[in-house]
């Protein structure tokens, strides 16, 4: 009873502290100004720097406990707010010593006691510590956050879809989805201000390293002109204090940044930090017995000292002894627990074969000893389970009519001419389409997916036309109302009597299998760059071989075929057709020596198809209509970007900024939509697969090119200019 209300007693005063914790961190904030403006007392500077001490301490311990970084979400936050509250104290400590040169009794024992009153010492510890904080513990933990913070939202997508597909399938209800939705926002949201937070850390630092050198020019300025002392006096007097400070502050910077470590690289944690290494450690008996031989060669051999490595080999040797005897105890109880599970007492094998009769047998069927027995199935029988098609059309039952030959069905001919026409149209080979029947779905629907993933969905009435009204038609018809499912524009299902009428009212009328055929198109044109497998690459490779060995000869000869597959892919992705091959690989074996970089290699390649891009950009008049970029915003870009195509780059611009380039582009390609002319962007060579890669995900179907790309003698009409 008396523990019952002690518990009760202390989460009382939990809720107390929580009810006004936003109180205590606006003190705190409210401290920590106070303190870079108004001079504090050296008995205050010793509590708020053991507290600094103090809470690095307790947030290292924290983080050994928890199994993911959500659990402390807050982290990143508190990164901020410690720093500033250790740069505040740097503050207050300098005003000290230069002014009473006392910075009061933590400062002093850091100085005397923990350095030995060497000043020497104390400045080398003290660098060594920033050197470990600064180049291996930080720099570390800021390249997994980076990391992290990509691939998380790399894989939001396809988290997403899995939450979807255990909502459909009934695993979870719509609170448990959306809890997990809610959960993947708030990681990307943690690591990507992890990434952030990082920076914090190496510039709290680096302005260690600056206030510390300033400590010293100024506390030997002070000491010499301003109280008489001799050099080596102030030296050691001022230089001991600046050692002192910079020790207390760098230690607490030390913990937190080895807590932003541990927290961002405990990824696929299943318990706390202790367990886990103790687990991983003594999992395997046959590493220990390993490194117990080599420490006790190490003992015997001449010249090496004995008892160290002598007994931490008899302590490696006993461990492993221990883990490997408590492994084969688990194995023996769980052979005991296994034949005391078993039908009647007997071993694996029977009641393997019991499962398997059971399986098979149904009610009011012989005894299981007469039924056939299920075979045991095969690894190959499995691994047929994981073939992914390059390509696949799953169907509703109502739309297998027009995929049957015998019932009238002419859609397997129209496949066949789409892969006759996206080989002349964009130099691809489509690899077969595999038709199935879903019964899952709706018996008018379809799904279009490219290597398993779904990338299009509509729905056919099969013994209707789709009659779409693209502007030209001022009446209206009686039907179902749909949306086209290739461009998503409004159309109707009508009837075939009303065919006719429809034409002649302006509309554009299509029958089902044509629908299903553009859609098709649309969704090889979308993805096939991921058709363009390797194989694909190396099949293309040796088809240009027989006309032009020599080319492929210097191709393969400075670049892989991972290389050239993803320039290809790269191509593709801008809808520029890769049939001229030989073209496209003499240009990549001209410039892949000097660099191997594919986005370098993909705007030469570009740079060669000058004529080809320039024919597919040119209107009906034979002149290319495009509007051009801002010399502003293309200064703006190069000054935001890091590197070069040859070497890597990275694109550092405002997301404000950039939302408003790509605003302006749109609305730009909209006028020129309006007009029936191809949405082109004339920009500078330079900038042209930055500017690509920054609207692509917003604006798709457009034309980015360089001046570079057109080919000498076309017209150009210069529409007007994105500003």
């Amino acid at each position: 009873m008396p523990e019952a209300v002690g518990t009760a007693s202390v989460g009382s005063m939990r809720k107390k502290v929580q009810s006004y914790s936003d109180i205590g961190v606006a003190l705190l904030m409210v401290l920590i100004i106070i303190m870079m403006v108004v001079p504090l007392p050296t008995w205050l500077i010793d509590i708020l720097l053991a507290m600094n001490i103090t809470l690095g301490v307790v947030t290292l311990l924290v983080t050994f406990y928890v199994k993911r970084a959500l659990d402390l979400s807050i982290f990143p936050t508190l990164l901020l707010i410690s720093t500033l509250f250790r740069l505040s104290l740097n503050v207050s400590t300098t005003r000290l010593i230069l002014l009473y040169g006392n910075a009061g009794e933590l400062i002093n024992a850091f100085g005397n006691f923990v350095v030995g009153g060497n000043y020497v010492v104390g400045i080398i510890m003290f660098l060594i510590l920033v050197i470990i904080q600064m180049l291996v513990i930080t720099k570390g933990a800021e390249r997994v956050a980076e990391v992290a913070a990509r691939f998380t939202l790399d894989a939001m997508p396809g988290k997403q879809m899995s939450i979807d597909a255990d909502l459909n399938s009934g695993l979870i209800d719509e609170q448990g989805a959306k809890q997990r939705r809610q959960d993947i926002q708030r990681e990307a949201d943690f690591y990507g201000a992890m990434d952030g937070a990082s920076k914090f850390v190496k510039g709290d630092a680096i302005a260690g390293l600056i206030i510390t050198t300033i400590n010293i020019i100024g506390g030997l300025s002070i000491g010499i002109f301003m109280r008489g002392m001799d050099a080596a006096g102030a030296a050691a007097h001022y230089s001991l204090l600046t050692v002192g400070d910079g020790l207390v502050g760098q230690i607490p910077a030390l913990l937190m940044s080895t807590a932003m470590g541990v927290i961002v690289t405990r990824a696929a944690a299943s318990s706390e930090l202790g367990p886990d290494l103790i687990n991983s450690f003594t999992r395997y008996p046959r590493p220990l017995y390993i490194a117990s031989g080599m420490l006790m060669s190490l003992g015997v051999m001449p010249g090496l000292p004995t008892v160290p490595f002598v007994t931490l080999s008899i302590l490696m040797g006993a461990l492993g002894y221990t883990v490997s005897r408590e492994a084969n105890v688990q194995a023996i109880t769980a052979e005991e627990q296994a034949a005391a599970s078993a039908p009647g007492g007997t071993g694996g094998a029977a009641q393997g074969a019991g499962v398997g009769a059971a399986a098979t047998g149904t009610a009011g069927s012989a005894p299981a000893e007469e039924q056939p027995k299920a075979g045991p199935v095969s690894p190959d029988d499995v691994l047929k389970l994981l073939t992914v098609e390059p390509m696949e059309a799953e169907i509703g039952y109502a739309i297998i009519p027009l995929m049957d030959p015998a019932q009238g069905g002419d859609m397997l001919d129209r496949i066949g001419t789409i892969r006759k026409q996206m080989a002349l149209e964009m130099g691809i080979v489509v690899p077969s389409i595999r038709i199935r029947d879903n019964i899952q779905i709706k018996p008018t629907e379809y799904i279009l997916r490219v290597k398993g993933a779904e990338a299009g969905r509509g729905e056919l009435l099969p013994d209707h036309y789709l009659a779409m009204n693209t502007g030209g038609a001022e009446e209206d018809l009686i039907g179902v109302p749909t949306k086209e499912p290739a461009f998503g524009l409004p159309a109707l299902w009508i009837s075939p009597d009303l065919r006719d009428k429809a034409e002649a009212m302006g509309y554009t009328v299509v029958d089902a299998p044509s629908v299903l055929a553009t859609h098709l198109s649309e969704v090889i044109r979308k993805n096939g760059a991921e058709l363009l497998t390797r194989q694909e690459v190396q099949k293309l490779t040796d088809m240009v071989k027989e006309s032009a060995p020599a080319v492929v000869s210097e191709l393969l000869a400075s670049l892989t075929l991972g290389e050239i597959q993803k320039v290809l892919q790269n191509l593709i992705r801008e809808q520029i057709p890769i049939r001229d091959l030989v073209t496209i690989f003499e240009a990549l074996a001209d410039y892949g020596k000097m660099s191997r970089s594919v986005d370098f290699l993909t705007e030469r390649a570009r740079e060669s198809l000058s004529r080809l891009i320039s024919i597919k950009i040119q209107g009906t008049d034979g002149v290319i209509t495009a509007f051009t970029l801002s010399p502003n915003w293309e200064q703006k870009i190069m000054a935001g970007v890091d590197g070069d195509l040859t070497r890597g780059w990275q694109l550092n611009l405002d997301p404000r900024e950039v939302q408003k380039m790509i605003a302006a582009i749109s609305k730009a390609m909209e006028e020129l939509i309006a007009k029936n002319l191809p949405p082109v962007l004339l920009v500078h060579p330079d900038v042209r697969l930055i500017v690509r890669r920054l609207i692509e995900g917003s604006i798709s179907n457009i034309f980015v090119v360089s001046y570079n790309e057109i080919v000498h003698g076309v017209q150009i009409r210069t529409a007007g200019m994105v500003e």
